[in-house]
């Protein structure tokens, strides 16, 4: 098995074959200039909507190419896959399309909208399974329900026809733009998708640089290709959880490590605000992973001035119930939102003195957690404020610490910071 994952290749005319069949399930996603962000880094940036499928991410090409090659006797016994979402609901759509059974396990953690959508497209022909916290749980799983009962395991990202179905997303990226590409950017979960670019440039469009981009708190291709092993990482954070693997495909693995350009992480917290800019700003909808590819430009602004440039903007399967937790995120990032432990002395008006003499005009209490102790000379509290600069951070601590009103700052304390908010 090592020597085929070593020596395996996504070729042209397999990728080529692999959009014939999912044709009658996925149309052409568009291929549009983002005026905004070609302002912004004076670069031609187009968005590759893949968001826009019907399963609204690019996940229905795999599964579905995957799903399609099997036998007659392989598709009567049905098939079992593993997910965090995406790749859960394009299995159950092209299980119902077909008309064979299909079991989906997913992550008990996993959004309660990716789960609802999961059910919807398969219908009766899907059940769904949560279980364990990760993706790589699920995976685990999964494999073992299939051992058992004999059925295919439609792998999400390492499996030759996921790959080549992914990879269809080039052949459209080349068919819709006469440009010649110098970058695209790619959100790297397993490394299906980026596998299949690289398998679609590689043979038509060589001097394109493909660059792979994962979150910070999930660095396993990253980790893998520093060490020259794929590595499994012991813990992962699952915010962005179309990209958060314990680890990559051993035969994305192989692909990926000698074909990207450059392979970055991106944190959360940058994801979060860049998910906030396309809302707010392009009225456009992404889950985290699927903003992923765009928060990795300022990273790049000196070297793509001047390019083209592809960013697959790559689903928006984002659970609106999350909005809260985004936008704490991304003002953290942006140390806008700050935490303390404020000391406040057991007198009248102690209270009102901090609003009046320790925030600043522009500061806001966003949390406020007090517990009055009557024995005591000082009580704590904490405190959560949002500032309009992050240059406001040290005259407030040092108005504290003049007034006597400082405890602990929790921004720098992850473990405290965990535990208290």
């Amino acid at each position: 098995m090592a020597k085929t994952v070593a020596t395996y290749f996504p070729k042209i005319e397999d990728i080529k074959r692999a959009a014939k069949v999912i044709r009658q399930v996925a149309d052409v996603t568009p291929l549009t200039q983002s005026i905004r962000y070609s302002k912004q880094f004076e670069a031609n940036i187009l968005l590759k909507r893949e968001d826009l499928h019907r399963v609204r991410s690019y996940k229905i090409r795999g599964a579905f190419n995957k799903i399609s090659s099997l036998s007659k006797e392989e598709l009567a016994k049905g098939v079992v896959c593993a997910s965090a979402g995406n790749h859960a609901q394009g299995v159950a759509f092209a299980c119902n399309y077909l008309g064979i059974h299909g079991t989906v396990y997913m992550p008990s953690v996993t959004p309660k909208q990716k789960v609802e959508q999961t059910k919807m497209f398969g219908g009766e022909w899907v059940t769904v399974i949560l279980v364990g916290d990760t993706f790589d749980d699920s995976s685990k799983a999964a494999m073992k329900a299939c051992q058992e009962k004999g059925r295919t395991f439609v792998h999400p990202f390492d499996d030759p026809k996921t790959i080549e179905g992914q990879g269809t997303v080039g052949l459209e990226i080349l068919d819709q733009t006469d440009l010649p590409i110098d970058y695209v950017f790619v959100a790297i979960g397993g490394g299906g998708l980026a596998s299949g670019l690289i398998g679609v440039f590689n043979a038509l469009s060589p001097n394109t640089k493909i660059i792979g981009v994962e979150p910070e708190g999930a660095p396993s291709m990253k980790t893998s290709m520093e060490k020259g092993v794929n590595t499994e990482l012991i813990q992962i954070d699952k915010f962005v959880d179309g990209a958060a693997v314990q680890r990559v495909g051993d035969y994305t693995f192989a692909i990926c490590k000698d074909h990207l350009h450059d392979m970055i992480t991106i944190p959360e917290g940058k994801v979060c605000q860049t998910i906030l800019d396309l809302y707010n700003r392009d009225a456009i909808v992404v889950e985290p992973a699927g903003a992923l590819t765009i928060a990795a430009l300022d990273y790049f602004k000196d070297e793509i001035k001047d390019k083209n440039v592809i960013c697959i903007v790559s689903g928006s399967n984002n659970d609106i119930t999350r909005t809260a937790e985004i936008k704490e995120r991304a003002l953290l990032y942006g140390k806008l939102k700050h935490y303390f432990i404020v000391r406040f002395p057991q007198r009248p008006g102690a209270l009102k003195q901090f609003v009046a003499e320790i925030l600043g005009p522009d500061d806001d209490i966003t949390h406020f957690e007090y517990s009055k102790k009557s024995s005591k000379e000082n009580a704590p509290a904490i405190v959560g404020i949002e500032l309009k600069s992050p240059d406001d951070l040290e005259p407030l601590i040092s108005r504290m610490k003049d007034k006597n009103f400082f405890g602990e700052y929790l921004n720098d304390k992850p473990d405290l910071f965990q535990y208290l908010i």
